[in-house]
């Protein structure tokens, strides 16, 4: 039907040793023939195109003299199977079959289908009526055993519902009542436009991506197969809060700190570098792909559980997303995490705000005091790819505290309609009485 997840194209890349390929789609924007549409290249490891290539590809762009359009008939893309046009091929693909026999080699689908299929454990997934409809009941109901009720959106639809395809709670708020309701499923999740984004719910309780990945990362040895001989290493773009780094320490794993974008993590997955690596705007993946892959994370987070649960009798209490959580806080203590987006702001004013800042840093000094917090340092974060020696600038401006507190501000798209100012605040919390408290209430002396 035309329909393919993100991670899924990425698999398909892999598997079938392709050159690379198109995916046409709004990912996590309004979509619909009124709204937005876009073409990605992905490359021959399946990872979003380098800056190598995209800056080859737009130097060809600048010397095009003619287009030449072949004529070819509609191809049937209801219908599996081979069209022909002289020496040129069209197949149409089953778009579950590469990506599905890839995730049974990543995780124990029965030990999963164990816990799905118990009586005294519920599960939710939205999927938003986007890509992800396509891949949640062949996966989790006819593969896994979950009843159907437990898919939602499972339809997708073009304009998504006239929806917003976003897995986060103001978006996803259908399934953040649920999960809040006192008759709260065990378990909840979310992805977005083109399968590549999640969102992880207990009951009564928002996973932050954060922590997601920093949670799925302390447990992958033991709870997932793929990871049965330990991990090469970890990373996190640059705003996503510190606790991976934490886990990174304690299982004594090589750590990387990139720029927002998941092209910078593919280069250290093709090194043999990097296992698992997440950014906080809700995207979470492995080195099974080259993408960020929203079914991958909500597999892995059942993985944990079924691990947990595996002893437990029908009637005695499960291990809980709560009881990981909190579990985890207690190992690494707790990162505080708040993000807050600024949409539409006028791009010259926006421009001049950043100027502005970039005069801040460059006068800070390390000792200086800001309210109760005392500067470690202020840069404008810079990344030089350890694998092919490339360099990024400018990306993102960032406050560090002595305590580990940070204040990062990044300007994020200057499109049509104006500027995204994203400002991120993080507070470290080794207190366990604290690690309860409402992220707002502990952020608020830094806000």
């Amino acid at each position: 039907d035309g329909v393919m997840s993100t991670p899924a194209v990425s698999a398909v890349i892999r598997k079938q040793k392709a050159n690379g390929g198109f995916i046409m789609s709004a990912s996590h924007n309004p979509g619909g023939p009124e709204n937005d549409w876009g073409i990605k290249f992905n490359y021959s490891s399946g990872q979003p195109a380098p800056e190598s290539i995209t800056d080859k590809i737009y130097g060809n762009t600048l010397s095009i003299q003619e287009i030449k359009m072949a004529n070819i008939s509609d191809v049937d893309l209801f219908r599996l199977g081979v069209t022909k046009f002289g020496s040129f091929t069209v197949e149409v693909v089953d778009p579950v079959a590469d990506y599905m026999e890839l995730l049974e080699n990543v995780f124990d689908f029965e030990l999963i289908k164990t816990l799905i299929t118990r009586p005294d454990f519920r599960f939710k997934f939205d999927a938003m009526h986007a890509v992800t409809g396509a891949y949640a009941k062949p996966i989790f109901v006819d593969r896994l055993g979950a009843t159907s009720d437990s898919i939602c959106k499972g339809v997708p639809l073009e304009d998504f519902g006239k929806a917003h395809p976003d897995p986060n709670l103001t978006y996803a708020k259908d399934l953040v009542s649920i999960m809040y309701d006192d008759e709260a499923p065990n378990f909840g999740a979310a992805s977005d436009g083109d399968g590549d984004r999640n969102m992880i719910l207990g009951k009564g309780l928002f996973v932050t991506p954060s922590d997601s990945v920093a949670m799925i990362a302390a447990n992958a040895q033991t709870a997932i197969p793929y990871f049965k001989n330990g991990l090469k290493g970890l990373a996190r773009s640059m705003p996503t809060s510190g606790a991976l780094d934490l886990v990174a320490k304690k299982l004594n794993l090589p750590f990387f700190e990139v720029p927002t974008g998941w092209k910078f993590f593919g280069n250290l997955m093709d090194a043999g570098n990097l296992s698992i690596c997440g950014e906080e705007s809700f995207g979470t993946g492995s080195d099974h792909v080259r993408e960020k892959d929203g079914i991958w994370a909500v597999l892995a987070w059942l993985s944990m559980l079924s691990h947990r649960n595996n002893d437990k009798k029908v009637g005695e209490r499960l291990v809980s997303v709560a009881d990981i959580v909190r579990e985890h806080w207690a190992t690494y203590g707790r990162n505080f995490f708040s993000r807050y987006d600024y949409e539409e702001c006028e791009s010259d004013g926006a421009n001049r705000m950043v100027e502005h800042l970039r005069v801040l840093i460059a006068k800070a000094k390390a000792g200086e005091k800001y309210g109760s917090y005392t500067l470690k340092f202020a840069d404008d974060f810079s990344y030089t790819d350890p694998v092919d020696r490339s360099v990024a600038l400018k990306q993102g401006i960032r406050f560090i505290f002595t305590d580990g507190s940070r204040i990062v501000f990044r300007l994020s798209g200057t499109g049509s309609s104006g500027a995204t100012i994203r400002l991120y605040v993080e507070q470290y919390e080794p207190d366990v009485s604290k690690h309860d408290m409402d992220a707002q209430s502990a952020l608020k002396p830094l806000i």
